[in-house]
């Protein structure tokens, strides 16, 4: 039997929902909605078809209707909302490879991404997907692509830029983003992953953030000749 379109999936297995009309577009923002809350709020295994029914206004054959199955619904919702954690956290490669302070530009930089990513939403929905890793193994690979495409990839380009003009000694710059990113962003991240309710104000961000880009430099900003 040939697939359809409610079978369809992208290249990470999420499914892919046809543009719907109008009207069609308001239910189903709807079940979007509620059901990303209740996802969110319970998990995958927990979470009631009922309940999104009853938030989102529309009956469960709606949601079927679009949807499909509670595992497509699931996987359209949080796939669809992993590109939109990262929207606007792209870093301009070329304003960081043109910065008269290189210091200073890599501090602002993670602390705009610690910022961002340390959301209550945000963190909420990064601890869902490790949650349900095992069994939708796709999230977990769709969110490792969005996130290097919005932040490692561009700064990996600004990295071998720097490279080429002598300000950086990055021999492997795709790594040294990695570590730039689990020395700054990636510390604070795991204490909110594992502790939800950790204070982290801007004194301890910034404490944290400016060690990580001190440790960062001190192995990779070039040194004078002789």
């Amino acid at each position: 039997m040939e697939a359809g379109p409610a079978d369809a999936v992208d290249e990470y297995g999420i499914p892919i929902i046809p543009d719907p009309t109008d009207s069609a577009q308001r239910k189903r923002q709807a079940i979007i909605d509620g059901a990303l809350a209740e996802f969110l709020a319970e998990g995958y295994s927990a979470a009631s078809m009922d309940t999104i029914t009853s938030s989102s206004g529309v009956s469960k054959a709606t949601i079927y209707k679009h949807f499909g199955s509670k595992e497509r619904l699931f996987l359209a919702v949080v796939g669809g909302m992993l590109p939109r954690t990262y929207a606007g956290l792209q870093p301009c490669r070329a304003t960081l490879a043109e910065a008269p302070d290189l210091r200073t530009a890599l501090i602002k930089l993670t602390t705009g991404s610690a910022r961002a990513l340390l959301r209550p939403d945000i963190m909420l929905l990064r601890r869902l997907v490790i949650g349900e890793i095992d069994r939708f193994p796709q999230l977990g690979q769709l969110w490792y692509r969005v996130s290097y495409d919005m932040i490692n990839g561009p700064l990996v380009e600004a990295f071998t830029e720097m490279n080429a003009r002598g300000t950086l000694a990055t021999p492997d710059p795709a790594l040294a983003v990695q570590q730039l990113v689990a020395v700054t962003v990636g510390v604070l991240q795991r204490v909110r992953t594992f502790s939800p309710d950790a204070v982290i104000d801007d004194a301890e961000l910034t404490r944290v953030v400016t060690s990580g880009v001190d440790l960062f430099l001190a192995g990779y900003a070039a040194r004078p000749a002789g």
